[in-house]
């Protein structure tokens, strides 16, 4: 992913009609209130880091490291100790900003930098274009992601969502979503009661998506879904 840009908050008004001039279609653009630090960098609080060391008989999933200069998150570990030679751990990633997945082994015991990952609380605001707009509630600072770097998370992303997003070395990497997100039927087949024993249909929720649910859900019923699988879990 690229590098975050900077804009003054006269044009912040402007975004939530027009596209942003000049804005590059590969990298994430950032609105912020001006302050006093150098331009384009952030605040003095995010770009001082501290480098944590993390031994590989610690790594877990869900562990975030820092490999050739870029920050992975651990995927899946497996511990093994072979009859003959060394232990080892072996590990699958995924890398932060390109998103491959590799298969990486690491030496049992060997020491391997932590990537310093922080997370900021953002509300998915609009959407401009192919462009998706969080802003910080606080501090009104808009962040804006690519269509391409949100993915198929977009599925689940409803106006309103607070989402928490990643930031390596002062830009921002990638977001999470919340696990449970609910959203209103839009489109289905008429229900058949209020029984859990009537078999599934496919219903449209109201960001375009489509879930298995049960056969007595309607259309306007509220339902929870996980984000992470995309399953529905009951209704709201």
């Amino acid at each position: 992913m690229a590098s975050l840009r900077h804009l003054s908050p006269s044009g912040a008004a402007a975004a939530a009609h027009h596209r942003i001039p000049g804005a590059n279609s590969s990298s994430f653009t950032q609105l912020r209130r001006p302050y006093s630090f150098l331009a384009g960098a952030r605040p003095l609080r995010s770009r001082l880091t501290r480098v944590y060391a993390l031994s590989s008989n610690d790594i877990r999933v869900g562990s975030n490291l820092e490999v050739d200069g870029a920050p992975w998150k651990v995927l899946e570990f497996l511990h093994v100790k072979p009859g003959k030679g060394a232990a080892f751990v072996r590990t699958k990633m995924r890398n932060y900003i390109t998103g491959n997945t590799v298969d990486k082994t690491f030496r049992a015991g060997s020491t391997i930098p932590e990537a310093s990952i922080s997370k900021e609380t953002k509300q998915f605001t609009y959407k401009d274009g192919s462009q998706f707009v969080f802003m910080d509630l606080t501090t009104f600072e808009e962040s804006r992601l690519n269509e391409s770097d949100v993915g198929d998370k977009q599925k689940w992303l409803k106006e309103g969502m607070d989402c928490n997003l990643l930031y390596w070395n002062g830009r921002i990497i990638d977001f999470d979503l919340p696990i449970t997100v609910r959203l209103t039927v839009t489109d289905t087949d008429p229900g058949q009661g209020d029984s859990a024993q009537g078999g599934t249909k496919p219903a449209t929720v109201e960001t375009g998506a489509v879930v298995t649910v049960p056969s007595f859900v309607n259309v306007g019923d509220d339902i929870l879904i996980d984000s992470r699988t995309g399953q529905y879990m009951n209704r709201a």
